[in-house]
């Protein structure tokens, strides 16, 4: 079989519907971002910012980690590692949904945002390495991370709910209301990344700190999650008395209750590095399920009345 043939066969491969390797990818993508902010965290936690001193080698003679660099040079070797599994799940991704693009754009924008997100978050981990972990540079580079989050979880939102609807399927007013409170979620996350940014694990233990106040911090940064709380209290009450759908409001809310817990425990307790990790892996959880509460604003097109559209322009293809 020639080259030709072989790349006809691969096409033909490919899926024209939303099939389980789509779901699959979906959700592999889903799961990688997250991981990817609770390996981050390790490497801030265990004080492996720099465990690999240089980019992108982890030294000047070796792309991998050496016996003498120890424990921190695998934690951040680890971390770097990631991102190439990742890499490998955003190409199937787009080559999943690439024979559905001219019907599923939204499939093709949302995976191949993904994978340009994805030399640019290298570069600017290389920058953080390279200025010596600037505590600006890494909430930076984790801000990104959980926007990313946002996206991979509009692509499985669209997986199995199809394009996005053009009818609005809750009232304004409680549209409104979810809106405020999505925006106070990305107000807590950005403070919350300036919180740590002032205190002890900022990814080395000669990692400069940002200047702020780490105890009016934890102060200022419990303000907007509050603020959260009250307003996703008020969204579930809305959706109970209305007769909305309320999965995932209440979802949200229970990822918000146990992220104030954990948020106090760690604050009265001196910030123990588990607590923390686990912190930031809610947070990316709090946003996916913020934004889960958001599209369940539109009416969506169902998938099953979708595909066969799709399949006949993959065919055309």
């Amino acid at each position: 079989m020639g080259a030709t043939g072989v790349l006809t066969r691969a096409w033909s491969w490919l899926p024209t519907t939303v099939d389980r390797r789509v779901r699959f990818i979906a959700w592999a993508s889903f799961v990688c971002q997250v991981l990817l902010i609770g390996t981050g965290g390790a490497v801030r936690l265990t004080g492996s910012g720099l465990g690999c001193p240089t980019w992108p080698r982890c030294t000047a003679d070796s792309f991998v980690s050496t016996p003498e660099m120890g424990v921190h040079g695998v934690i951040e070797f680890g971390n770097r590692l990631l991102t190439f599994v990742l890499t490998l799940v955003v190409i199937l991704a787009f080559l999943f949904v690439l024979r559905m693009r001219t019907v599923r754009r939204d499939f093709f924008w949302l995976t191949l945002v993904q994978g340009l997100s994805i030399p640019f978050q290298a570069v600017l981990g290389g920058i953080t390495v390279l200025t010596g972990l600037n505590p600006y540079i890494v909430g930076a580079h984790f801000v990104v991370s959980i926007v990313l989050v946002a996206l991979t979880t509009t692509l499985l939102w669209r997986v199995y709910r199809g394009p996005r609807g053009h009818h609005a399927a809750t009232p304004r007013g409680y549209a409104r209301l979810v809106h405020v409170a999505a925006a106070v979620v990305g107000v807590t996350v950005v403070v919350g990344v300036l919180t740590t940014g002032s205190g002890p694990h900022a990814g080395d233990a000669a990692t400069p700190r940002n200047g702020l106040d780490p105890a009016i911090m934890d102060h200022v940064h419990s303000w907007p999650a509050y603020a959260t709380l009250a307003l996703t209290l008020a969204v579930v009450v809305w959706t109970i008395r209305a007769g909305l759908p309320r999965r995932f409001p209440l979802a949200l809310l229970g990822v918000e209750l146990v992220q104030i817990a954990v948020g106090i425990t760690q604050a009265r307790t001196g910030l123990p590095p588990l607590l923390v990790g686990s912190h930031m892996v809610l947070a990316a959880l709090l946003v996916a399920a913020t934004t889960a509460v958001v599209l369940s604003l539109r009416n969506d097109q169902a998938p099953d009345e979708v595909e066969p559209i799709v399949e006949a322009a993959a065919v055309r293809a």
